[in-house]
C-alpha cells in the first residue's frame, strides 16, 4: 500500500457563527486520485483553500510529506510540491497558452518575472511549456491567446499550468465545472490518464467525472466528513445517499 502523502488531522476554520469546516481529518496516499464531494455550502472550497495555504485554519494540522505545512504560505507549499487549480479559470487571458505555460515553467525553476521578455526566447522554458500543452491535448493552440480559447480550452490550460511546476499533489476545484458534454469528456480522459501518475485531489459535482476518476471518495456535509471509501463503498452507504447522492446515485 502508497505512502500518506497527506494528513489532515481536526482542521477547523469558521466565519462568524458558521463552521465552515467542523474537525475534517482525512488521509490522501501518494499516487490516489481522492474526491471530495457534497452539496453546496458543503465547506468543499473552504477545504481546498486551506490545504493549498490561501486559508489559515482556526485549529487542526495538515502534514505533507512528513512535515508539518500547517503554518505555511501559499508559495512556501508550492515549493513543497502543492499545485491547486480554481474553480473559476485564472490564466493570463492577454498572454497566449504557451506564454502561459511558460511562465508557470519558468516560476517553478526559479527564475525573475523582470526577464519575461527575453524569457519567451528561451527553449529551457519554452520547449517542457510545449510539451506540456501537447500533454493536455492543447499543442495546436500553443500560440493562440487564451482569452481567445474556448472555456473548456482555458480549463485545460490551467491544469497545464499547474502541472508544469511539477506538483507532487494536485489539488482540483471542480475541474469540469462549465464544460459542455465533449469538453467534460475530455478533461476526465486527460485526468484519467494521470492516475497512479500524480497524486490528485478533486473537488468536483459531476458524478460521473468522480466516479470515473476517484479511487477514494470523501463526502463533506455541514463541514464535516460523513463518510469515506472507494467509490462502490459511497454509492451503497445509505447515510450518503440521503445527505447528498440521491437519485444521482
Amino acid at each position: 500500500m502508497a505512502d500518506v502523502i497527506l494528513e489532515v488531522l481536526e482542521l477547523r476554520k469558521s466565519f462568524g457563527a458558521l463552521a465552515a469546516t467542523d474537525g475534517v481529518s482525512l488521509e490522501v496516499r501518494e499516487g490516489e486520485t481522492h474526491a471530495i464531494i457534497g452539496p453546496n455550502g458543503a465547506g468543499k472550497t473552504t477545504l481546498i483553500s486551506q490545504l493549498a495555504g490561501n486559508l489559515r485554519p482556526d485549529a487542526g494540522s495538515i502534514r505533507f510529506a512528513g512535515g508539518d505545512v500547517t503554518r505555511l504560505s501559499a508559495p512556501q507549499r508550492a515549493r513543497k510540491g502543492f499545485a491547486r487549480s480554481f474553480q473559476i479559470t485564472s490564466i493570463y487571458r492577454d498572454f497566449t497558452a504557451l506564454d502561459n505555460v511558460a511562465l508557470a515553467v519558468q516560476a517553478h525553476s526559479g527564475h525573475s518575472f523582470r526577464f519575461w521578455r527575453p524569457a519567451r526566447e528561451e527553449r529551457e522554458l519554452r520547449d517542457p511549456a510545449r510539451a506540456m500543452l501537447e500533454e493536455v491535448g492543447l499543442g495546436a493552440r500553443a500560440d493562440v491567446l487564451a482569452a481567445n480559447l474556448a472555456h473548456g480550452e482555458q480549463r485545460q490550460l490551467e491544469v497545464a499550468m499547474a502541472l508544469a511546476t511539477r506538483p507532487r499533489l494536485l489539488l482540483l476545484d471542480e475541474p469540469v465545472a462549465g464544460m459542455g458534454l465533449e469538453e467534460s469528456q475530455r478533461m476526465v480522459q486527460f485526468l484519467s490518464g494521470l492516475k497512479g501518475r500524480r497524486t490528485l485531489i478533486l473537488v468536483e459535482h459531476d458524478m460521473d467525472a468522480v466516479f470515473t476518476l476517484a479511487d477514494r471518495v470523501s463526502v463533506l456535509v455541514y463541514g464535516r466528513i460523513i463518510a469515506s471509501g472507494t467509490p462502490a463503498e459511497m454509492r451503497a452507504n445509505p447515510e450518503v445517499r440521503r445527505a447528498y447522492l440521491g437519485e444521482e446515485a
